[in-house]
């Protein structure tokens, strides 16, 4: 990595490595002054520093610490300072300013894309008490992009593993990731560093290396190097090269940050205030509504709720990140707003006879609207598969007429099977099962006539009988007083098909199946294939 760095430092590139240098060059004979770091005549600081000694960073010369809190959240970042002691001029971190220095729109656009969350990081790392440079920790892990994802699966600007993330209560759904939940993330991300610092007796560079690598790859190294007399710092374990770079990359940043000017580093101001604000849902909700609702940019209300893998508010937190000048409209829209319309979103568990295409439009929704989420691949339901869709609370969705005419005990069946025999055709397929044959290539996505024997067939329920045509309106007219008025209606033989019942045959000639069973006192609910019933056509 240094010689590439080398080979394409620029002349730029030089001038700030030259600026950088004689600030170096002026803090060093400042510090040297007050620390013995060093062994005469050596450009390396001397192995295994006791960790009970405290040193002032000679890299540079902090400022004063100002009598009036910070107006810009970097300068907050550098008061917060806590682990650039004893790291003077050491080769590994110099490596690491040195790519800074000649990638200086790397950290710029960092900053820029974490100006929405920085506030809030470092709110909670001085809650703790944590050094402020873990501020700058999603700039190495993520370049502060929530949406990062790494080769081995990582996610969000804290980077978690779905494992660790699990460990540290982030959800996973296919609604919802809470590894890429701004405040949820942040809250595991300090949990763990906490619980790393701990671990290795309050060893900062350690548990940052245990973030990277784990704390047995960590510990192991120590192991080693303990059985073999060798020092167990961080800076002498022998740890994977990405582990060896990791903690380096993080000192050298924070060296950047403190004086950005040195490096050629162009850091826009982010206000020390916060960026987004909490505003509790009482319903689950689309963020386009949301942001339609507080005339907030729709891609900004996604960068502060990432977690919404489909921009619904399902299987999170019900609360959403706003920005904290539209958080006051946004509360008072949602308490203004009627019950019709709001969106909600309902858990439905599917029942015998249910399709794709009747649920969507029982619900009012599309049904590729259903299959995207929900993650369909094709139409098939199984029963008691469990679907989320978007309902508009106060509205009852229509039931379909077997449940109307069933009780749950029934079991109704709204779809029937056939398997292709040989020699069967598309043609006689409808004939046998009384259905039309273009119904029969939309149920089943049939392109053209040609079957294969052994193929199953699905058929829906609620086609036409083949020798009755019956309106919906006749249907509503008379079914009530179909009993009253047997003598006026026109009777039917039904010659029973392999599959049917009782209530199927009620079903698809629209009358009441108590009816049904009056008519054929014989029939019992076994029927059987060829068995005639007698059908009394409504009006």
């Amino acid at each position: 990595m240094s010689s590439s760095i080398r080979r394409t430092f620029n002349s730029d590139a030089l001038t700030r490595l030259a600026q950088a240098l004689a600030v170096i060059a002026s803090a060093t004979l400042a510090g040297c002054q007050t620390t013995s770091s060093l062994e005469p005549g050596s450009a390396t600081p001397v192995a295994n520093i006791s960790a009970k000694i405290k040193q002032k960073p000679i890299f540079l010369a902090r400022k004063p610490t100002p009598q009036t809190p910070p107006h810009d959240v970097w300068e907050r970042i550098r008061e917060g300072f806590q682990l650039q002691d004893g790291n003077d001029l050491n080769p590994r971190i110099e490596q690491q300013r040195l790519w800074y220095a000649n990638n200086p729109s790397f950290l710029e656009t960092a900053g820029e894309r974490g100006s929405l969350y920085m506030h809030y990081v470092v709110e909670r790392l001085e809650e703790r008490n944590m050094p402020l440079e873990l501020a700058l920790l999603p700039v190495i892990e993520s370049a502060y992009n929530p949406m990062a994802l790494s080769r081995s699966d990582a996610a969000g600007i804290w980077q978690f593993i779905p494992s660790t993330g699990r460990y540290f209560n982030l959800r996973q759904t296919n609604f919802y990731d809470g590894r890429r939940d701004i405040t949820a993330s942040t809250t595991a991300a300090l949990d763990y560093l906490t619980r790393l610092h701990d671990m290795f007796n309050g060893d900062w560079l350690l548990a940052l290396a245990a973030y990277n690598a784990g704390e047995g790859t960590v510990s192991r190294a120590i192991e080693r190097n303990d059985k073999l007399n060798l020092p167990t710092d961080y800076w002498n374990l022998p740890l994977p090269q990405e582990t060896r770079d990791y903690v380096p990359k993080l000192l050298a940043l924070s060296q950047v940050v403190m004086s950005p000017e040195a490096y050629g580093v162009n850091l826009n101001p982010i206000a020390n205030q916060p960026y987004f604000d909490v505003v509790e849902l009482n319903q689950r909700m689309d963020l386009s509504k949301v942001a339609a609702m507080a005339n907030i940019d729709e891609d900004e209300l996604i960068q502060l709720n990432p977690a919404f893998k489909k921009r619904l508010t399902i299987d999170g937190p019900q609360h959403l990140l706003v920005p904290t000048s539209k958080s006051q409209l946004l509360t008072a829209s949602l308490s203004n707003m009627k019950p019709e319309e709001l969106i909600d979103w309902q858990q439905y568990r599917v029942r015998p006879g249910d399709s794709l295409a009747s649920i969507a439009s029982r619900y009012q929704v599309s049904a590729n609207t259903l299959k995207d989420l929900n993650k369909l691949s094709g139409n098939r339901l199984s029963r008691g598969q469990t679907l989320t869709i978007p309902v508009q609370p106060g509205i009852t969705p229509a039931l379909p007429v077997f449940q109307e005419l069933a009780s749950e005990d029934s079991k109704p069946t709204r779809t029937r099977t056939y398997k292709v025999k040989k020699g069967d055709n598309l043609v006689q397929v409808a004939r046998i099962n009384k259905v039309d044959v273009k119904d029969l290539q939309h149920w089943n996505k049939l392109s053209g006539q040609n079957l294969k024997v052994g193929q199953t067939l699905v058929m829906q329920d609620n086609s036409k009988p083949a020798k009755a045509t019956i309106s919906t309106r006749a249907i509503a007219s008379n079914a009530s007083s179909a009993k009253n008025q047997e003598s006026d209606q026109k009777s039917m033989q039904y010659k029973i098909q392999k599959g049917d019942s009782l209530y199927l045959v009620a079903k698809r000639f629209n009358v009441e199946m108590q009816h049904l069973k009056r008519w054929n006192p014989r029939s019992g609910q076994a029927l059987k294939p060829g068995q005639t019933l007698t059908v009394y056509l409504p009006h």
